[in-house]
């Protein structure tokens, strides 16, 4: 019969329909074979229709979907598969589903048809349909126009159809067939016709079976999945999906990888498609699985379901990538507020508990919560850095503004110029003596704010020689930073470029003057830890210099001003990253005093972590670590300062 109708058209001029045709039509041929391959009579008949189908809508080249006994028999198909996973016609299915996608493509008015083709019958009688293919123009109902797909628009089919199918078999254990599913539906919501992607999120269940999905997948999650398991995934690829991402096998491990594909699906669905259904999909997310399911697991008491919920929620974070989807993201994790905070305002509860955590009494706790909020950091959207950190320096307000008073406090001391200056007469710790003359910082001397040379110097020559290890073992190479430095700074560049940043720090006479400044719940957070890096685990320290690391590198002024500028003159009661290494160092060298041969389990602690030599207890090994912790710290900062080049504009 397909030869038949295949031979026949090429002897016909284009466009015109042959008897042969006219025939198949007219007596619904293809009406009583959709309906044997239904009753699967006989056995194995819904097979070979499924096949003939494709080949007829493939091969002949004469618009057919249009016609009602074309697309009635095509809709009685599609409402066949869908929701029998594992059938024997899957392959068939598929390969059904593959060639209307095409046809659609060449023609989005198709997609009413296809989605609502009963709603387009209930509205005409059976007469004025039934026309003869001579009769084309009869056969375009209302649908081909953008007023069909919107003509229910409050009514989303839950009946099978192309949707249904295709997100059914996105589902298959058979990976092929699942791949060719999911380009299919690429294929459809990325149609550019605003009627057809109308019809796609008015006229179907897309966007609650996507979500249902992602949900059904989260909760196959086992419960007693280790959260360190979780981070050690890698990205997901819904391309690659059943392959492992590592070789590591552990509990759980399918249904995660599972669980981040689709995600990935989903977020090359939403990349790629009309921004119509893109904001569609992205809304549905957000409802159902953010707020539905995300968030109360987020905001639970219990130690191990926090875990296991930020574990999940950094893997989410990693995944993400398309515009919409990110920035729903976004705001539900830190809501949408850019005015400058206060103290004990929380405006975002989930925010405040997220940032709270990260200073939380368990250190998995704390390292887990730093670990999201590093991954959330480089995803390329400006409101991150803006809610963190940029809205509450945006007025300088950490810089003192009035000139120094004239020192009240009698004439200077004879050798006030000489080094060896105590500890509380360093100019540094002006930020914890808001009321006393220490304000008067020493001025830096001309020129040397703006020498790079002399930022790199004074972080590299913040931790004591006595306490410096690094330069007894090869690794451990400041070039190794400087390296290390350029690329995540190029990186931020990169991403920052969209953002509209000025290249230079606001003019303080255009700052209005704010006498309360407060350096936001983030970095108060992440301040208060380095305070504590002496007496903190290993892995957290590491974690928090990361996070400030990737900070630093963000190519906003008052960023980099108040995180690698040494000679800043503080306001009362301010503190900035330098201010507060130097504190630490303080206290540092205070402590070391009383170690006795600090220097030799110094260097002993280093070899340790750097695998050299077995690792043994000993007594305070936290703060030899601590101290190794700083003085890679201070030379990560110091590459940054390199390569990011001079703070540029007035002071």
């Amino acid at each position: 019969m397909l030869d038949i109708l295949v031979y026949e058209e090429k002897q016909r001029p284009v466009g015109e329909a042959g008897p042969c045709l006219e025939y198949l039509l007219q007596h619904k041929v293809l009406e009583t074979l959709s309906t044997l391959g239904k009753a699967e009579y006989p056995p194995g008949m819904r097979q070979q229709v499924l096949l003939f189908f494709s080949r007829v809508l493939g091969q002949v080249q004469h618009p057919l979907l249009h016609y009602l006994n074309v697309h009635r028999p095509v809709q009685k198909l599609l409402q066949l598969s869908g929701d029998r996973l594992g059938s024997g016609t899957e392959k068939e299915e598929v390969q059904f589903a593959a060639v209307l996608c095409t046809k659609i493509k060449e023609d989005p008015t198709l997609l009413t048809y296809i989605l609502e083709g009963k709603s387009i019958l209930n509205g005409r009688r059976a007469q004025e349909l039934q026309a003869s293919p001579t009769k084309e123009s009869e056969e375009h109902p209302s649908g081909t126009t953008a007023g069909s797909p919107t003509a229910e628009p409050s009514l989303p089919r839950r009946d099978s159809n192309l949707i249904t199918s295709l997100v059914g078999l996105c589902k298959s254990k058979k990976s092929r067939v699942t791949l060719k599913a999911r380009e299919n539906l690429l294929l459809l919501v990325g149609l550019a016709q605003e009627a057809a992607a109308a019809c796609l999120v008015q006229g179907s269940t897309l966007c609650q079976l996507l979500t249902e999905h992602l949900c059904d997948l989260h909760s196959a999650v086992p419960a007693g999945t280790d959260p360190a398991d979780v981070l050690t995934l890698e990205r997901s690829s819904w391309r690659s999906q059943g392959d492992g991402v590592s070789d590591e096998v552990f509990p759980g491990k399918e249904s995660l990888v599972d669980l981040f594909s689709w995600l990935d699906y989903l977020d090359e669905l939403v990349m790629g498609a009309h921004p119509v259904v893109a904001d569609a999909i992205a809304e549905a997310v957000d409802e159902k699985f953010f707020q539905g399911i995300l968030q109360p697991q987020l905001l639970q008491m219990s130690e191990l379901d926090v875990l296991s919920a930020t574990a999940v929620l950094t893997g989410t974070v990693r995944q993400i990538r398309a515009p919409p989807l990110l920035h729903r993201l976004v705001l539900f994790l830190l809501g949408p507020d850019r005015h400058p905070e206060t103290p004990g305002d929380t405006p975002h509860p989930l925010r405040t508990q997220l940032i709270d955590r990260c200073d939380h009494l368990s250190d998995e706790i704390s390292l887990a919560s730093l670990r999201l909020f590093e991954e959330l950091l480089q995803k390329p959207h400006e409101h991150v850095a803006h809610s963190l950190v940029l809205r509450n320096l945006e007025t300088r307000g950490y810089l003192q503004r009035s000139p120094p008073v004239p020192d009240e406090r009698g004439p200077p001391e004879p050798d006030a110029d000489e080094d060896g200056l105590d500890l509380e007469e360093d100019p540094y710790f002006t930020d914890g003596f808001p009321d006393s003359g220490f304000v008067l910082a020493k001025k830096p001397p001309p020129g040397k704010r703006g020498q790079v040379s002399e930022v790199v110097s004074s972080f590299l020559c913040l931790v004591p020689e006595e306490a410096k290890t690094s330069s007894c073992m090869e690794e451990g190479s400041y070039d190794t930073y400087v390296h290390d430095a350029l690329g995540m700074v190029q990186a931020c560049r990169a991403s920052a470029a969209p953002w509209g940043w000025p290249p230079a720090p606001r003019p303080l006479d255009a700052c209005p003057p704010r006498n309360d400044f407060y350096e936001g719940h983030f970095l108060k957070v992440l301040f208060d830890r380095m305070t504590r890096i002496l007496d903190q685990p290993y892995s957290l320290n590491l974690q928090v210099t990361s996070v400030l690391s990737r900070l630093a590198a963000f190519p906003h002024p008052h960023l980099h001003e108040y995180l690698l500028d040494p000679y800043l003159n503080l306001a009362p009661g301010c503190r900035s990253l330098f201010s507060v290494l130097v504190r630490v160092m303080g206290d540092l060298m205070q402590r070391l005093q009383r170690v006795p041969q600090f220097r030799a389990k110094l260097l002993l602690v280093r070899r340790q972590l750097m695998g050299l030599v077995p690792a043994e207890e000993m007594d305070h090994t936290m703060l030899f670590k601590g101290v190794v912790v700083l003085e890679e710290f201070c030379k990560e900062l110091a590459a940054i300062a390199l390569v990011k080049g001079p703070p540029e504009g007035p002071p």
